[in-house]
């Protein structure tokens, strides 16, 4: 067989650079955007004085079912925002790492587990809100992934993910006041319920 040109060989170095240059700046562009979604609501309700947050999770309500498509938008202060931005960003993309197109179903899944949890088991007349039900899907997804691919480069992927953020599996646990182990276990079980479905 005849042997690939230089020529060829640098065209197709190029080809490749040109499509992860492509493909990383889709990826910042959709977290940039979600993250930027997160702080602009935040502003805004914080210009209302903390109006949007009635469209948070209220657990056994009918109006209450609203906020599991808008509650992981809103946040009740700073400090929580920027909990949750920091591990939404580094799992987000790094389920975007292991294939950008399982990040919108693997995110959708992971609200749905998150809102139905807290809307189910959380305290009456309690308001669940914040992204961090999203954030433990991440995590739920890609610790699990490894196991139902079974091929290498997942299985690394999981190992990563353990060694960096393993610990914060114990927030599916109840804890302190005010923090929503509800929506942490749900987005967590609808994580894996995505890794078994997309792996």
């Amino acid at each position: 067989m005849p042997r690939r040109s230089r020529t060829s060989l640098t065209d197709s170095a190029a080809r490749t650079t040109r499509q992860v240059t492509r493909s990383l700046r889709t990826q910042a562009v959709t977290l940039g955007t979600m993250l930027g979604t997160f702080w602009v609501t935040f502003a805004v309700n914080s210009l209302l004085g903390g109006a949007l947050t009635g469209f948070g999770i209220v657990p056994r309500t009918t109006d209450g079912l609203r906020g599991i498509l808008f509650a992981p938008f809103l946040h009740g202060n700073v400090n929580h925002l920027v909990a949750n931005t920091v591990p939404f960003a580094a799992l987000g993309w790094m389920v975007m790492l292991r294939d950008a197109r399982h990040f919108l179903p693997v995110t959708a899944f992971a609200m749905l587990g998150a809102g139905l949890m807290a809307w189910t088991l959380g305290a009456p007349g309690s308001v669940h809100i914040g992204a961090s039900g999203v954030v433990f899907g991440y995590l739920g997804f890609l610790l699990l992934a490894g196991v139902y691919a079974r091929s290498f480069w997942s299985i690394a992927l999981s190992l990563v993910t353990a060694s960096l953020w393993g610990g914060l599996v114990l927030g599916i646990a109840p804890s302190q006041p005010g923090i929503s182990w509800q929506a942490h276990l749900g987005g967590f079980l609808g994580g894996i319920l995505a890794a078994r479905r997309y792996t």
